[in-house]
């Protein structure tokens, strides 16, 4: 087996032990269980950056063209936002039990689809809109999947009392941070959408082709504009602002994932004709 897969694989079993160690940690009330889903993240998230590299040198295109290397590079930048603010503040010790098994059923699904890997690339591809485009998209997610995770804390926190609920941050605390988080995600994917257009119009020759791609894109960056617009204008908080966040994970993860490889679009498995 290629030194790539086995990476991957690993990466994908300790993604597994996170995500049982976060689920079983909730449901027995165990701390200790969420110290150790936090550090298998971590652990996992090493494999699969080589396994991302080790992809990438093999051939030198991007590692970003099949729906497995999508899926592959979206749940890596979800587990390093997801890192980057755990280890900056321990406050939310319960934050992975949404984040990381979203990430262990994501990355599995890649697994099933993995390919040989492409020798050459499309002469589409070779822009540097993809880039921008992709790293848009990658973030935008990652930073979502966070948000819905805290407003899946404020639900916990507001519905329990005593044990680990106490030991997360205020009601407003989360309340926030989802906030920021879904703001970090709008422009993310305002920037994905942006450069979508100008890379479209290098290939196709216009801006916008009502692909259903572009047009679930538009639709899930309308509904978190919609979310900032609830928060900022009419005031919303708390539960309400929480429920949005978990339900627009849904729509974002199918516009994301699920229309652009299911039908035949500008963007199924990136492959472009000319």
């Amino acid at each position: 087996m290629k030194a790539e897969l086995v990476c991957f694989w690993i990466a994908v079993g300790l993604y597994g032990v996170s995500t049982f160690s976060y689920i079983f940690g909730l449901i027995a009330r165990q701390e200790k269980l969420f110290t150790v889903g936090l550090y298998g993240a971590l652990a996992g998230f090493i494999p699969h950056t080589i396994a991302i590299g080790l992809r990438w040198s093999e051939t030198g295109i991007s590692p970003f063209i099949s729906i497995s290397e999508s899926i592959t590079l979206g749940t890596f930048m979800a587990v390093l936002i997801f890192l980057i603010f755990q280890f900056s503040t321990k406050k939310v010790r319960p934050l992975g039990v949404l984040v990381m098994p979203v990430v262990f059923v994501l990355i599995g699904w890649a697994g099933t689809l993995m390919k040989e890997i492409a020798t050459t690339l499309a002469p589409a591809l070779q822009s540097a809109w993809i880039w921008v485009h992709i790293i848009g998209a990658s973030a935008g997610f990652g930073s979502v999947l966070v948000a819905a995770a805290f407003g899946l804390m404020y639900l916990l926190k507001e519905r329990s009392s005593g044990g680990i609920a106490n030991k997360l941050p205020e009601l407003q605390t989360l309340d926030n941070l989802s906030y920021r988080f879904i703001a970090g995600g709008f422009i993310m994917y305002g920037l994905m959408i942006v450069s979508g257009a100008f890379w479209s119009n290098q290939v196709k020759g216009n801006y916008w082709n009502w692909d259903p791609v572009e047009v679930w894109s538009l639709i899930s960056w309308l509904i978190y504009g919609i979310y900032l617009h609830l928060r900022i204008t009419f005031g919303w908080r708390g539960r309400k602002l929480a429920w949005y966040a978990l339900i627009a994970l849904i729509a974002m993860i199918i516009s994301y994932w699920g229309i652009p490889f299911s039908v035949e679009t500008f963007h199924k498995g990136f492959r472009i004709e000319h």
